[in-house]
């Protein structure tokens, strides 16, 4: 089943045609973005039972303009014949305005080819057409079944959000569109045991639509089960071990340690040390690392960024050495290099930065009973909590939800949690020495750029063997 394209956007193409044809008699550059993102979140638990707008709803335009300086932007919620002139007015008088009095860093006109091309997203079934009840009664199913498992079980959360996103982008040269829908669910699960709670979660992803939620069921006791081990779980005695990285710790580490290191808004600021190092090894001669919106069919993947960039595959690590970085337009025009369709914003009232994809390891040709029986004592990682990186330094934290204990190449069924590794990005990922074959990718969840600016993204791989330190 094929998505199908807003009405609203469809309906405004000839009047964003017009209102480029007005702005090009006085700016040497024009372009707009309209976007029509609906989409719904559902959440069911043991004590409450929620349906809302899932919050990147939104629907309206931008107009970015070269003012003669750089560029400028204006947003607007609605277009309409009538309305023309005063979209007109503002941006003569207020952007032009700000490019008069501010001083601001120079950029050339942006050079286009002319381009007209669409793309409609597939799906097994379209949660448009299925009704909030079946959907409640569904997640509840998922969640009574969990519960039942076991007395321990404090809790448990159910949730599914599906995602619309329709986008045009036009210019003097372009004319795109875009329609498709995301999917994602996932159950996280409360265990307490006397003075002791412990959590546990797992997510679904993709380019998917309602067919996602049929899987639920199958990994809910998996989950269940889990969390109750993690209440015999202990603290990781700090140290530095060898261990196994699951393909949701080696996308942690993709997206933090070289997916912010590289976006090259940091390198026109000075603020990437990554900037130093193309050309350079960072990495184990067996480790390569891609993103892009085509790179994979998961979470990020789109047609054309928000600037009207067509999504690429970006080899950001080959055989271990730094290759290039990912970019928005406006970085790529000051920085002299070709634009690699990483320009996204979280609304069309946000401005574009660089921002990562789908970005992860490619996978190799060890296998994972292998990798296991190599560790004399480690632990295989497992299970994304969160993470940070200072792409000016490099250093790098990841937390896991768990560790399981390796002693003599055998899985000893002892935990660890928290687990949280540390350390300078070039020296862990020139540890990997061994990278399974299987890659698997996951995004539910956001980005954010700081604290702030948040899209959807994915990122994973292999397995990875690696030396870390854990604390």
């Amino acid at each position: 089943m094929k998505a199908v394209m807003s009405d609203f956007l469809v309906s405004s193409k000839p009047l964003v045609r017009k209102l480029i044809d007005r702005l090009s008699k006085t700016y040497s550059y024009v372009s707009v973005l309209g976007t029509d993102t609906k989409g719904k979140s559902y959440v069911v638990s043991k004590t409450a039972i929620e349906v809302k707008d899932i919050i990147f709803a939104e629907r309206g335009f931008v107009v970015r303009i070269h003012n003669g300086v750089n560029y400028s932007e204006y947003s607007f919620n609605e277009i309409s014949e009538e309305g023309l002139d005063q979209i007109v007015e503002e941006i003569n008088n207020k952007i032009g305005k700000v490019a008069r009095i501010i001083p601001a860093n120079s950029y050339e006109v942006i050079e286009e080819e002319a381009i007209k091309q669409s793309l409609f997203g597939d799906i097994e079934i379209n949660p448009e057409e299925i009704s909030s009840m079946e959907i409640i009664h569904n997640l509840t199913e998922v969640k009574d079944l969990a519960l039942q498992r076991s007395e321990l079980i404090a809790n448990v959360h159910v949730v599914y959000n599906s995602y619309h996103i329709s986008k045009i982008y036009m210019s003097g040269k372009k004319d795109l569109e875009q329609s498709y829908f995301l999917g994602e669910a996932f159950i996280s699960c409360v265990a307490r045991k006397a003075e002791k709670t412990k959590r546990y979660f797992k997510s679904l992803s993709g380019n998917k639509g309602y067919e996602i939620v049929s899987k639920l069921k199958d990994m809910a006791l998996e989950i269940v089960d889990q969390s109750i081990a993690l209440l015999d779980a202990k603290p990781a005695k700090p140290g530095v071990y060898d261990v196994i990285c699951a393909p949701d710790i080696t996308g942690l580490i993709a997206h933090e340690a070289f997916g912010h290191g590289v976006e090259m808004d940091m390198f026109v600021k000075n603020r990437a040390k990554g900037a130093e190092y193309v050309g350079k090894p960072v990495a184990s001669n067996i480790s390569t690392m891609h993103d892009g919106a085509v790179a994979a069919d998961h979470m990020a993947s789109y047609l054309f960024d928000d600037e009207g960039t067509l999504g690429k595959d970006t080899i950001v690590i080959k055989d271990g050495i730094l290759q290039t970085g990912i970019s928005d337009l406006l970085s790529a025009l000051k920085l002299g290099t070709v634009p690699t369709g990483n320009g996204r914003r979280q609304s069309f009232e946000r401005k574009a930065y660089a921002r990562m994809t789908n970005t992860f390891f490619e996978g190799g040709k060890d296998k994972l009973e292998d990798m296991i029986a190599s560790i004399k004592q480690g632990y295989l990682l497992e299970g994304t909590f969160s993470g940070m990186e200072d792409p000016k330094n490099w250093g790098i934290q990841c937390i896991a939800l768990l560790g399981k204990e390796i002693i003599d190449g055998k899985l000893t069924g002892k935990l660890i949690s928290p687990v949280v590794m540390t350390g300078y990005v070039p020296d862990l990922l020139k540890s990997i020495t061994m990278v399974s074959e299987t890659v698997e990718l996951g995004g539910a969840g956001f980005c954010g750029k700081g604290y702030k600016e948040y899209v959807k993204v994915s990122d994973g791989g292999p397995y990875i063997k690696a030396k870390v330190r854990l604390g």
